[in-house]
């Protein structure tokens, strides 16, 4: 599992000539490091009793990002597998007109579950960064370099899926299906840019 390498081991196998890990399993790791840096301003935040008067604001969002953490690690790996289901389906022979409605079938089959996961990743991404907004309000102040840190790579998170969903998209027959996909990605961007202005603002008015 990916999610239980070493920092230098993933970045040499994400670095090598194998298509997985990749940019969705990328975008994945991006959004539990967003993730992790909220909690740690939270830990910090709630580690200070000058600060116990925001304690319990903070605790909820302390637990939820170390959940969405937990999330986007296992989505690492849910990426990875996603893709190995569409690269077994195509090399699935296709010599006759059997074999290549069947190749087809399990094309199409592999593709609607590989748009699962970076959706999942957008939904993550745009959680943790609705996370940032009131961290970014009440967290200490000498860590609010680390909620921008956050904001951005959240935001990378959600729009690096985003990609990963469009290819999937661009393949798939089943065009209700696409649009439904669509529909809800197009959702998480908006929604996710709206959390990325009102953090930044709230970080401004801090720094």
């Amino acid at each position: 599992m990916y999610r239980e390498r070493t920092i230098a081991q993933f970045l040499d196998e994400l670095a090598s000539q194998q298509p997985t890990p990749g940019g969705g399993s990328t975008a994945a790791l991006i959004g539990a490091l967003a993730a992790g840096l909220v909690s740690m301003v939270c830990s910090l935040t709630l580690a200070n009793e000058r600060h116990r008067d925001v304690w319990p604001r903070l605790r909820p969002i302390h637990s939820k990002s170390e959940e969405l953490r937990e999330q986007l690690t296992r989505l690492i790996d849910d990426d990875v597998a996603a893709y190995a289901q569409v690269a077994a389906a195509m090399k699935m022979p296709r010599g006759t007109d059997e074999e290549r409605e069947a190749r087809t079938q399990a094309m199409q089959a592999a593709l609607k579950a590989a748009c699962q996961p970076p959706l999942a990743i957008m939904r993550a991404c745009t959680e943790v960064l609705s996370l940032c907004v009131p961290t970014a309000k009440t967290g200490s102040k000498h860590a609010i370099s680390d909620v921008s840190v956050a904001v951005y790579a959240a935001q990378a998170g959600l729009r690096g899926a985003e990609a990963n969903v469009g290819v999937n998209l661009a393949l798939l027959k089943d065009q209700e299906y696409a649009r439904s996909i669509r529909s809800q990605a197009d959702a998480h961007i908006g929604r996710g840019g709206e959390f990325v202005s009102d953090a930044m603002v709230a970080i401004r008015e801090r720094a």
